[in-house]
């Protein structure tokens, strides 16, 4: 009887013991969650003409530094520094930022980061429809040199270890700045690449794409026919179609078939290379042709004005401009291979020039599955969310080596290719 007594007393203080600890333990694991480990500063930066825009630096919450500085610059957009996707409403859906999600894990691993809102836009996507609408290809190049110089004078950052990072437009003005301060910029990395002109980009995007889509895709008995219903009931292909996008948000069917009944006059079936191509000809044609003085609707205002897209077109491709980066400038380029938006053959033509041109120091790596946002895509139609992490820690693992952090060479993950020309060597995987 004793015996059961003590056993059955030691069991009920050994639980009690693992409570203890479980509690303590879930508590310690609570507060990990709000150690500090980035400092956040904010800046406006003067952009000239009385105009400013802000922004904000991240850098490690541990030592003073001087630590590597980069520039972060954003694709097309009207978007914040953030790279702020929607509105932020009381109760909607927490918005994507991936450039706060770039900053935030560089800083964590030694990066001073600088952002800025791009001129016109400020936060919750509010835009100053005057200098937004008329802002150009130019005047982004100059803001960013202007960005450029306010972070190197920042106490935390070393000026002689600056890398910039561009996303979709960004990687037209990253090898330009570059070209401009080469000797402030030591590395550039690129990540869904624009090697052609933007008229080239633009007639992927709205003509060749959704053909290639409605062949390979929705001619299952290769009759060079798609019926309206398939149509109607087809996001991707919709979303490339000059029809009124309000009536897709209800995803009313019936009212997007009576709109495309009334567009291409039959509720039959229609030819792709008859009447869906001259109509996408006919939309892209449009696009191009600059009619319009200014931006005309909420659509045009996010996506980019005519000014805007005019000075685009007017720019030299930056394949032609790529083999003039200085080679002691690193260059890393990231592409998703289900990339719609900037393909990836964009991709393979810089690194074919800069391989031409003899870049002593240059990275290619491609990421099957992953579409624009570097998340997770079909190749007709880009999904929106975070960046996938491998693609972070290759973004990371290139910049420790280049920035004199360690001098460890990249690992990408297995899913990756990657192509690597260097002073020492040079590899394909």
């Amino acid at each position: 009887m004793y015996k059961t007594e003590a056993s059955t007393g030691l069991f009920l203080i050994g639980i009690l013991v693992l409570s203890c600890l479980s509690t303590s333990i879930f508590k310690q694991a609570l507060a990990q969650q709000y150690i500090q480990t980035i400092k956040y500063r904010n800046l406006v930066i003067d952009l000239g003409n009385g105009l400013k825009t802000n922004a904000q630096l991240t850098y490690p919450a541990i030592d003073k530094g001087p630590f590597p500085g980069i520039l972060l610059f954003q694709g097309s957009g009207a978007y914040d520094k953030n790279g702020t996707d929607r509105m932020v409403l009381k109760n909607g859906p927490k918005p994507l930022t991936p450039y706060l999600q770039i900053a935030q894990y560089l800083s964590e691993r030694g990066f001073a980061v600088l952002r800025y809102d791009k001129r016109g836009v400020g936060a919750n996507i509010t835009i100053n429809q005057n200098v937004w609408g008329n802002a150009t290809a130019n005047d982004f190049i100059r803001d960013a040199e202007k960005a450029l110089n306010v972070l190197v004078q920042q106490p935390e950052v070393d000026p002689k270890r600056i890398s910039l990072i561009g996303h979709s437009e960004g990687t037209i003005y990253a090898p330009r700045i570059a070209i401009d301060n080469s000797t402030k910029v030591k590395n550039i990395i690129l990540m869904g690449t624009v090697a052609q002109n933007f008229r080239d980009i633009v007639f992927y995007q709205t003509v060749s794409l959704p053909l290639e889509y409605a062949t390979r895709v929705l001619d299952k008995n290769h009759t060079g026919l798609i019926s309206i219903e398939q149509i109607a009931k087809d996001p991707v292909l919709l979303s490339s179609l000059p029809i009124p996008k309000l009536i897709l948000h209800p995803n009313n069917t019936k009212a997007i078939t009576n709109t495309l009944v009334r567009e291409f006059g039959t509720n039959d079936s229609i030819g792709i290379d008859k009447q869906i191509k001259p109509l996408l000809m006919k939309s892209y044609e449009n696009l191009t042709a600059l009619n319009l003085s200014k931006c005309n609707n909420l659509e045009a205002q996010f996506q980019g004005c005519p000014i805007w897209l005019r000075s685009q077109l007017s720019l030299l491709p930056t394949l032609s401009i790529i083999g003039n980066v200085s080679k002691s400038t690193g260059i890393l380029i990231l592409n998703g291979e289900n990339d719609s938006q900037t393909p990836v053959q964009q991709a393979f033509l810089l690194q074919q020039r800069l391989t031409d041109v003899q870049h002593p120091d240059h990275t290619l790596i491609t990421y099957p599955n992953l579409g624009h946002e570097f998340y997770p895509s079909s190749q007709w139609l880009t999904r929106a969310g975070p960046i996938e992490p491998y693609v972070l820690a290759d973004i990371y693992a290139w910049l420790e080596a280049h920035s004199g952090l360690s001098n460890s060479n990249i690992t990408p993950t297995t899913t990756a290719s990657i192509t690597r020309t260097n002073t020492n060597s040079s590899s394909k995987r």
